[in-house]
């Protein structure tokens, strides 16, 4: 299911980048800090690009961390903007977008179109490695980070061009809200979430999950 899911969210991002009011925002700032509209885009279409390139390479011969705990070793969850990883983040979103709007629309298109093939055709067991990192994580819970990466963004960017925010597709929200809630805990706790969901008058200022 996370598969069709992520397939889904990826279509959306995808139909998001193609939006003209991104064109026509390109170069000026984004929601984000330190982040142009354009790095941002770059970024979000990075969920989609960098798939097939995972996919593509071997599987590793390392057991998969679970889910949670690639998030408790990932230094961007907690660093600051200036950490090695929000800048490599940020380089990254920037290098893939250095062609253009529609550039960018037609390799987040064309990785799209090759995932629809490539995905459903994946063992069910299928681990892959990480690049980016000392560690591997089952397919599935890859494309959940991902779904992550794309809702949060999605939103990111349409507040940065002014236009609606997709609404999640079905499925997707059923696994990103619970991830976001579970990640919210192991920062602040599990009063504080519980608080802030049901009690209005004991809750936090935030329970900001990344």
């Amino acid at each position: 299911m996370v598969r069709t899911d992520y397939l889904a969210a990826a279509a959306s991002a995808t139909a998001l980048l193609r939006e003209p009011a991104v064109a026509a925002a390109w170069d000026g700032p984004s929601a984000l800090p330190r982040l142009a509209v354009s790095g941002l885009a770059g970024h979000l279409a990075r969920q989609v690009t960098r798939v097939p390139e995972i996919l593509a390479a071997d599987t590793p011969g390392t057991a998969p961390l679970p889910l949670l705990e690639h998030y408790a070793r990932s230094q961007w969850v907690d660093g600051d903007l200036d950490g090695a990883d929000n800048v490599r983040v940020r380089r990254d979103g920037d290098e893939e977008a250095a062609g253009g709007s529609a550039a960018l629309v037609a390799l987040a298109e064309g990785a799209l179109a090759e995932l629809a093939t490539l995905l459903p055709a994946q063992p069910a067991d299928r681990v892959v490695e990480l690049p980016w990192a000392a560690w591997s994580l089952t397919l599935d819970d890859f494309l959940t980070t991902r779904l992550l990466e794309i809702s949060v963004h999605c939103d990111d960017l349409a507040v940065s061009v002014g236009v609606p925010t997709p609404p999640l597709p079905p499925g997707v929200a059923a696994a990103v809200l619970p991830l976001l809630s579970l990640l919210a805990a192991r920062r602040h706790g599990d009063t504080a979430v519980l608080r802030a969901l049901s009690r209005a008058e004991r809750a936090p200022a935030t329970i900001a999950a990344l």
